[in-house]
């Protein structure tokens, strides 16, 4: 039903509902038809044409559903902000107890392990801290864990690595096995389909945007690209730095040989995976067929893991209502807004507006939501926060959760994060403003 009706434009209508002090259909989102059903009866209420049947209140508004299931999957806890903390957790923290109690004290409710980094023994260790944790909290801290996918990096790099690329300036893509004209600056990619799907015009964006190609030559097994976009004082070509391809349609399994090594241990020891690079229904199709083999492997009294729906490339975010379908049947789902690959993918133009449709899309589904990548990125790196990476937090007050990357700051982040949730709580929730006491400028 809500799919429907976004599909009209209703602006026009809405300021004529408002005129009348009725609802504009703003914050219908998990209630379309009694929401209209409500409008309908009282227009007809105003113009005394009939009789006036309202829907039951309690139809309207599953703020509880919701928040059941924010619970679930990121924690429940009495009090504080609505919306709970992830942080991402460092390898080094498995040695460092204290590091994940910092982080606990400050405020954190669940907690991130990348699989694509370090190994089971360092995942156990961190996990074994986080349980401690929790007993002494006498609630859970639950965790989540990332399945890399097929993430696509730059897998070598010919010629002298420490160049710097300026705007202008040229470099090449090797297939396997093919050199570079004359030695120039080249790399070779972790994926062949990436180089297969380049053509003259296509743009190549590396290491989240610090460079800006695009492809000038063709030739066999070497593709020759002109940087058009690099800071200043220029950009390194580095191993392991993501690379996309802006709008390419790249038919690539989200599930690895290495996520399926990694969710042996997942189905043991996580409550939530995050399913990075899922783009298609196959996709999620795949992970719960995965899943259900490994069933065994579950304690039986924890029942299966929560999926979290990792959206990063244009596909995942057209498939999104279908990817919901499929996954929400199964398992308990949530959606992350993964921005920053997204951001490349997409646009940065663009950004603003696609994570308020997949704030609305979410909430019109019942299904919690991450707002995620460089959230007070520089506090919890630097130690100071930006004035723009505020607003961007505060922002994310409308989502179920919150992410939090990894830095030598992150404990003062999530109690800097913490507060600022706390008091948007006051102000707002999800759409709806909240018209609490304004005491700034009460008069005595």
């Amino acid at each position: 039903a809500w799919l429907a009706l976004r599909a009209e434009d209703l602006s026009a209508l809405q300021p004529r509902l408002a005129a009348l002090g009725l609802s504009s259909l703003g914050r219908l989102d998990g209630h379309v038809l009694p929401s209209i059903r409500a409008v309908i009866a009282a227009l007809v209420a105003l113009s005394g044409s009939g009789r006036a049947e309202f829907p039951a209140p309690a139809q309207i508004g599953a703020a509880g559903l919701l928040a059941a299931r924010r619970d679930a999957l990121f924690g429940a806890r009495a009090e504080g902000p609505g919306t709970r903390i992830m942080v991402t957790l460092p390898g080094l923290a498995a040695a460092e107890p204290a590091l994940i109690s910092g982080l606990v004290q400050a405020g954190a409710d669940c907690f991130r392990i990348n699989c694509a980094h370090d190994d089971p023994a360092v995942w156990a260790a961190l996990i074994g801290q986080i349980r401690t944790e929790a007993a002494g909290l006498g609630r859970a801290l639950p965790v989540s864990m990332d399945l890399g996918g097929p993430k696509f990096r730059i897998a070598r790099v010919r010629g002298d690595d420490k160049h710097r690329l300026v705007t202008g300036e040229s470099f090449w893509i090797l297939a396997e096995g093919a050199r570079s004209p004359h030695g120039a600056l080249a790399v070779r990619l972790s994926h062949p389909q990436l180089a297969a799907a380049l053509a003259p015009g296509r743009e190549v964006v590396i290491d989240d945007g610090k460079i800006r190609a695009e492809v000038i030559r063709v030739e066999a097994g070497a593709v020759e690209l002109r940087v058009v976009q690099a800071p200043l004082k220029g950009a390194r070509l580095k191993l392991e730095k993501g690379v996309n391809l802006p709008g390419a349609r790249l038919d690539v399994p989200a599930l690895t040989e290495e996520d399926l090594q990694a969710l042996d241990f997942v189905m043991r020891e996580a409550d939530v995976v995050s399913y990075s690079f899922v783009q298609s229904v196959a996709d999620v199709e795949a992970l719960l067929a995965a899943i259900e083999a490994r069933k065994a492997l579950r304690d039986p009294g924890r029942g299966l893991p929560g999926l979290v729906l990792k959206i990063e490339t244009p596909r995942a975010l057209e498939a999104l209502p279908d990817l919901i379908v499929a996954a929400g049947g199964r398992l308990p789902v949530g959606v992350m807004i993964a921005r920053g690959d997204l951001a490349v993918e997409i646009g940065f133009d663009r950004l603003s507006e696609i994570q308020e449709e997949v704030l609305w899309l979410c909430a019109a589904a019942q299904v919690p939501v991450i707002w995620a990548t460089q959230v007070l990125e520089t506090l919890v790196k630097e130690g100071q926060a930006t004035r723009a990476e505020v607003t961007d937090a505060a922002m994310g007050q409308r989502a179920e959760a919150v992410m939090l990357n990894k830095g030598p700051h992150a404990a003062r982040g999530v109690a800097f994060l913490r507060d600022v949730l706390a008091r948007m709580d006051r102000h707002q929730a999800k759409k709806e403003a909240r018209l609490g006491a304004l005491h700034l400028w009460r008069e005595g």
